[in-house]
């Protein structure tokens, strides 16, 4: 099979620009002729649409991805190390220029590197990037279907969009072009308070940066949660212990990762007008699906939970 025949793109990309935004991310900009044909069927704007890049190990080239066919996924898992890579799953930040001048901009999120939380694949790569480099990159391709977006708020006309800095790079990109007539409030948890961004927003949705500075994951996003459903002090409020951690956590509107019934009826509440959208570390999501569905009652088709990472889990290729 053909490469220009495949419903996505698999194409080797170069790094065409470095950034550091922030000290917990790295910019980087993806360009390749064959982005020309970069495009998302059916959608107005690309929302929290997910790509992947094959990141080579230090000193390595990966080996070609053109000889892929139909069933490339698994091919590759066939390769052996080194030339094969590893495939890390981000967010698309923005996508630049037309045509075979298209660079998609990806935002990966990087910490300093310790004994207990080494640097994975993905944020090494990103630590050491320089323009020029190569890495693989599998993107939707115009004209097909591709799959990756998951913020689908339908006919709310209420935005709770919620997320440490693994969803930061979503949020910004939902944020830039929202649902026209939204409002609402989008809490984003980060690292430290220098990892807060000048982030292009309406002003019917709020933006609140929620700087970790040394506290735990959650510690800050839960209660902020909490307490805007609530209409009570943050302060007063945390989330409620989770042991039986799902490290797949994804429930959307139309999709459980656990096969509950999503289109289970709910009587009207005080949050009928909302659709929530929240993303993060797989514990603090699924402390907080419970408290939104279990305790607070919101109905199951107005939100979406997607565990992006799990804390002491290594990401899976």
């Amino acid at each position: 099979m053909l490469a220009t025949a495949r419903p996505l793109l698999l194409e080797e990309v170069e790094v065409v620009a470095v950034e550091r935004p922030s000290p917990s991310f790295v910019r980087v900009a993806l360009a390749s002729p064959a982005l020309a044909q970069f495009g998302v069927e059916g959608r107005r704007s690309l929302a929290d649409q997910r790509i992947k890049l094959i990141v080579p190990a230090p000193g390595e080239r990966l080996d070609p991805l053109a000889t892929l066919g139909e069933h490339w996924y698994a091919e590759w898992r066939e390769r052996p190390q080194p030339g094969r890579g590893h495939l890390r799953t981000y967010t698309v930040r923005d996508v630049v220029g037309t045509g075979e001048q298209t660079r998609v901009v990806v935002d990966i999120v990087v910490h300093p590197a310790t004994p207990e939380t080494p640097l994975g694949p993905g944020a090494r790569w990103a630590e050491a990037a320089q323009v020029g480099d190569r890495v693989g990159l599998v993107a939707p391709r115009r004209g097909h279907l591709f799959g990756g977006i998951e913020f689908e708020p339908g006919t709310a006309s209420r935005l709770l969009l919620a997320g440490d800095e693994t969803a930061l790079p979503a949020i910004a990109a939902i944020l830039a072009d929202p649902p026209p007539g939204a409002r609402g409030v989008a809490f984003v948890e980060v690292p430290t308070s220098a990892d807060v961004l000048d982030l292009p927003h309406p002003d019917s949705i709020a933006l609140q940066w929620l700087p970790r500075d040394g506290a735990a994951h959650g510690t800050h996003l839960g209660p902020a949660v909490l307490a805007y459903l609530r209409r009570e002090d943050a302060a007063a409020l945390a989330l409620p212990e989770v042991e039986d951690v799902d490290p797949d956590l994804w429930e959307t509107p139309v999709f459980s990762s656990s096969g509950e019934d999503v289109e289970q009826g709910v009587e009207a509440g005080p949050h009928d007008d909302l659709y929530a959208w929240i993303a993060g570390e797989a514990g603090v999501v699924t402390a907080l699906r419970r408290a939104l569905v279990q305790d607070l009652g919101l109905p199951r088709r107005q939100v979406a939970f997607m565990g992006y990472w799990r804390r002491g889990a290594a990401v899976r290729d």
